[in-house]
């Protein structure tokens, strides 16, 4: 007989329902909070050439996201949202990928950009819209994008990100796919990893992209980044299951739930999802559990919603600390030598930052390229509303007014 309903006919004679908290889902750690490995627990192979690069970018980052919030406090730059106490998950993750891999991002990972080799100069001129900005000045400060590095452009809406990275992986897998059996001829070359917080996760996007993927079998790697909060909603008040985890074993998806403050685990993790979903074509979840250290953005408050006394405590379980402790017990770091690298690094961001403020904004011209081989006639029509407006309030647009033709 068969099951039209795909579900496991399990018969029962004991009336009872289901509690979905019945299913208790373990939080896989290597390094403890100490940064000393787990008793029982087993470091992935990391060579360390790759453990090096991995805490060379989470300590980038770190000075990066403090001098850019201040830089915003400053008026320098717009906006900003540091990955402050989620460098591990981001960074440990981006390093198990194949360069190939696509990256498609919420707004919190630009560890991930700088691990596949973003340059210092490049992420000054996206932040500064200047005419040196791959996105030519088009978009908000952190919303990265490079093509080269195959990190797809971010867009601010919440989770449009997912169901396109279902349907990419989708389209990884079907060069490797049998045209009359619809079976897997060989391992996937790429696959596409999905990164998104927790808040993201109660979007409808969200439930679509994972319901696509788990039904067609598409070889991504969900990453949801549970830091307790979407923007001021905690946890608590978004979802009553099991975190995001419990959601994709309901989809039917292998699930993992990592501490994504050991770079360890979360590398473990993403390597073993990675060949999954190259070996299966079938996607992957994995939830990673740390804690948002900042605020939301820089246009957040968060004393409105949580104390410091809950900062404090959180702020001991620094992912960069645990991991600098275990390469050093490892022989792999020099202390003193890590103290000089870090004060170069802070003197190499605020010289950029100076040089890329400084660099001329976009053409004007730029707004309507690119879109269209020539603007349509309602685009053009604005354009040009918009070059008589600066025209006639030229101190408003120092900068574009001089350059308009």
């Amino acid at each position: 007989m068969t099951n039209p309903n795909n579900v496991s006919l399990n018969i029962s004679h004991e009336f009872a329902f289901i509690d979905t908290h019945a299913l208790s889902i373990p939080t896989y750690q290597v390094l403890n909070e100490q940064g000393v490995v787990a008793q029982g627990a087993q470091v992935p192979d990391i060579d360390k050439e790759t453990a090096l690069r991995i805490y060379d970018t989470m300590r980038f980052i770190r000075a990066l996201d403090e001098r850019m919030q201040a830089a915003q406090r400053q008026g320098r730059v717009s906006f900003y949202m540091q990955c402050l106490g989620e460098e591990a998950a981001v960074t440990a993750s981006a390093a198990a990928l194949d360069d190939k891999d696509m990256i498609m991002a919420q707004y919190r990972e630009q560890a991930a950009l700088r691990y596949r080799g973003f340059t210092l100069e490049q992420f000054m001129n996206q932040m500064f819209s200047n005419e040196k900005d791959l996105g030519k000045g088009r978009q908000m400060p952190i919303h990265y994008g490079s093509n080269e590095l195959n990190y797809m452009t971010i867009s601010s809406p919440l989770g449009t990100q997912i169901p396109q990275a279902t349907g990419y992986a989708y389209g990884q897998k079907i060069k490797h796919i049998n045209k009359e059996t619809q079976e897997l001829e060989s391992t996937i070359d790429n696959v596409t990893i999905c990164y998104f917080g927790e808040g993201a996760a109660s979007e409808g996007d969200f439930h679509a992209g994972m319901n696509m993927a788990a039904v067609h079998k598409s070889p991504v790697i969900f990453f949801a980044r549970n830091n307790g909060y979407a923007i001021s909603t905690p946890a608590e008040e978004q979802f009553a299951g099991d975190g995001i985890a419990s959601r994709g074993v309901g989809y039917g998806i292998k699930t993992i739930r990592v501490d994504g403050a050991d770079a360890l685990a979360v590398y473990a993790a993403t390597k073993a999802a990675r060949e999954h979903a190259t070996t299966t074509g079938e996607p992957v979840l994995i939830e990673s559990i740390a804690y948002r250290l900042g605020a939301h953005s820089t246009s957040d408050d968060p004393s409105g919603y949580r104390s410091k006394d809950e900062e404090a405590s959180f702020r001991e379980n620094c992912p960069v600390q645990r991991f600098r402790t275990w390469l050093l017990a490892k022989g792999w770091l020099d202390e003193k030598e890590d103290e000089q690298v870090k004060e170069k690094i802070r003197e190499e961001i605020l010289d950029a930052l100076k040089v890329a403020e400084k660099v001329a904004k976009p053409a004007l011209e730029e707004l309507v390229s690119d879109v269209y081989d020539t603007p349509i006639p309602s685009l053009q029509a604005q354009y040009e509303q918009l070059k008589e407006h600066i025209k006639k309030y030229p101190e408003a647009y120092p900068t574009t007014a001089g350059r308009i033709k």
